[in-house]
């Protein structure tokens, strides 16, 4: 039966079928309508040939075979994005206006009756809201349904190039008024190339503004026999001004705060405000009560009063504060709080004794006594980490970093002097061991190195980190550190309770004493050079004669490089230390530096000090004659 054409009587039913089912090709996922391929044929049967996919067909189609030689490169088609997933949750929204006519009413002939146009842009879909109005008696809401409304007989349908501003959109028999729309909406018609119209106002009601106006609230105020025009006139300006003080230091975190009490003559109104100090701790709210008749006792009022849906009025209050409720010495309680005035300003008293024949107005001292304030003590130094560092976390919660001498550090930077010593101890095996103490004229620090010893039992090794030292008797408050004077041949030195007693020094420690004699003492000099010399005049180091070099070709130029990388590499970023730097040799306050600091300073960071050298950085810094250099010229020199 498989080989015969399928014609009518050449076909026939399995009687053994009984499933006659046929798979469903459409699905709803995520709200939105999704075709896809049949699993099963009819009656749940197997199908007997092969799916293929929208990519796979797309490519089908788009297959083009071209005759040439070598691999045929496949363009492969961008993937299809549909509609309903590009323009997912795009909305065009139009605001418009539609009138309904009221033939049988003498009120009204028409009603404005303003929408919301909803335009889907994934299924070219619309949809029309009325906006609802309380007590309309009117239907609203959604006024038609999500669908695509028909545009003529034809079958067309309403897509977005048929909507913009100012037009009437004719559906089922309505005609609406386009007459604004949101940004979205006019962002994108306007790059879909649409040139959208000038927006239109909605008309408003005739019925709906008519019964708001009806609606309204009337007040009407009945006049009293007191005339009020006349104290404004006679009082306007005029406030008695008081000076109180709320206590409420009984109450967990209250306080004694100063108040100024306002009494408003020309309304019989009153105005507190708070006395902010600096560093008090407070928001700045000047005023606590704001300016209305306050009442002596606000719950002194009948208890069938509402008080829900109420406030209160002078019907139901009767006793407000008048100036009489208002004297020096007096306790006020306003809204629960206790507020003792002890002091009025100049008009106040002179309003008080012209109307109530008060003489006495003498202030009243609410200040509480002085105290004293405590003292900070300093607890005693507990030996971690320096003086300095140890201090800064008493003064600050935030310790700052202390500051350092830079022109000292960078003019000492290299300098070292070293001192052979040995422990000052009653054990036989300490007095064996020796140490090396470093001394850095940069900074003031010590270190301590203990060279290793065979078959001494004792690993050496560094005994002391680089740090300042200060001396035995020294106190946070006015910490005193050891200094170069204070190491000489036969000197001890006690460092965190150790005591060495220093035997050696090396030949740099008295060549720098002798070019800096104002930092030693005699007696350090004389001790270094009787232990360092054996001869007994020793020349002094600073009486050395200047070396002249005969320079070959192309040695000034490598010379002046390195100079050069070498003050790029050492020099002071800060302009504030530069100009302490240049201060310090500005002695005299003229403005300059000479030739010989600049050599000075060229021979404290050790730089060569051969004069054409010299000469031809002072040339490029400067082009004084006279070899001058100002502040300028020498901020530029160090910056370059």
């Amino acid at each position: 039966m498989e080989g015969l054409s399928r014609l009518p009587g050449n076909t026939f039913s399995d009687p053994t079928q009984t499933n006659h089912n046929v798979s469903h090709t459409l699905e709803i996922k995520n709200g939105h309508r999704v075709a896809k391929w049949p699993e099963v044929g009819l009656g749940g049967a197997r199908i007997n040939y092969n799916r293929m996919s929208e990519d796979e067909a797309e490519l089908l189609r788009n297959y083009r075979p071209e005759l040439v030689y070598g691999k045929v490169v496949v363009q492969h088609p961008d993937n299809f994005v549909p509609a309903i997933l590009a323009y997912d949750k795009k909305v065009l929204r139009f605001f418009g206006y539609f009138k309904q006519s009221i033939p049988e009413s003498p009120n009204e002939f028409y009603r404005v009756r303003p929408i919301k146009i909803f335009y889907y842009l994934e299924d070219d879909s619309i949809e029309i809201f009325e906006e609802v109005q309380e007590n309309s008696g009117i239907p609203q809401g959604k006024l038609i349904r999500r669908h695509r409304f028909p545009k003529n007989d034809h079958g067309e349908t309403y897509n977005f190039r048929d909507l913009n501003l100012g037009q009437n959109l004719a559906i089922y028999g309505k005609v609406f008024r386009i007459c604004d729309c949101d940004a979205f909406t006019r962002e994108w018609l306007e790059s879909e190339g649409i040139h959208v119209n000038q927006p239109e106002m909605v008309p408003r009601d005739p019925y709906l503004t008519k019964r708001n106006q009806l609606a309204e609230l009337k007040s009407y105020k009945t006049k009293t026999d007191f005339d009020k025009l006349k104290q404004f006139v006679e009082m306007d300006r005029k406030v008695l001004r008081f000076y109180a003080i709320w206590d409420d230091r009984t109450r967990m975190f209250g306080d004694k705060r100063e108040f100024i009490i306002q009494y408003y003559l020309v309304n019989d109104t009153m105005e507190v405000r708070e006395v902010h100090k600096g560093n008090d701790g407070r928001d700045p709210f000047p005023i606590l009560i704001t300016r209305h008749k306050i009442p002596k006792d606000r719950y002194d009022i009948k208890g069938t009063f509402p008080h829900v849906f109420l406030e209160l009025s002078d019907a139901e209050v009767k006793n407000y504060f008048k100036p009489s409720d208002l004297m020096i010495g007096k306790t006020v309680n306003i809204y629960g709080r206790n507020f003792f005035i002890y002091d009025c300003d100049l008009f106040t008293k002179t309003f008080y004794t012209k109307n109530f024949g008060v003489s006495d107005f003498e202030p009243i001292d609410v200040q509480p006594p002085e105290e004293e304030e405590p003292k900070m003590e300093i607890p005693p130094y507990n030996g971690f980490g320096t003086l300095e560092d140890s201090i800064q976390n008493c003064l600050k919660l935030q310790p700052d970093r202390p500051k350092k001498d830079y022109v000292k550090l960078m003019e000492n930077e290299h300098h070292v002097l070293r001192y052979e010593a040995v422990l000052d101890s009653p054990r036989e095996i300490d007095q064996l061991r020796k140490f090396v103490i470093s001394y850095r004229l940069g900074d003031d620090t010590i270190s301590i190195h203990e060279p290793p010893q065979r078959n001494s039992g004792i690993i050496g090794g560094r005994f002391l980190e680089r740090t300042r030292v200060s001396k035995p008797n020294s106190t946070p408050d006015h910490p005193q550190y050891y200094g170069p004077s204070d190491f000489y041949i036969g000197a001890t030195v006690e460092v965190f309770r150790q005591r060495f007693v220093i035997r050696s020094a090396d030949l740099f420690v008295l060549k720098y004493a002798e070019e800096h004699p104002d930092q030693f003492t005699p007696s350090v000099i004389d001790s270094l050079r009787q232990h360092l010399s054996t001869q007994s005049t020793r020349p002094d180091a600073r009486l050395a004669t200047n070396i002249h070099v005969q320079r070959k070709p192309g040695d000034f130029i490598r010379l002046y490089a390195e100079i050069r990388s070498k003050l790029k590499g050492m020099r002071i970023t800060d302009r504030s230390q530069i100009r302490e730097m240049f201060l310090r040799y500005d002695k005299d306050r003229n403005g300059y530096i000479s030739r010989e600091n600049i050599i000075d300073i060229f021979r404290q960071i050790n730089l060569p000090l051969e004069n054409d050298l010299i000469e031809a950085m002072i040339a490029e810094c400067t082009t004084n004659q006279e070899g001058k250099i100002n502040l300028y010229e020498f901020l530029r020199f160090f910056e370059r």
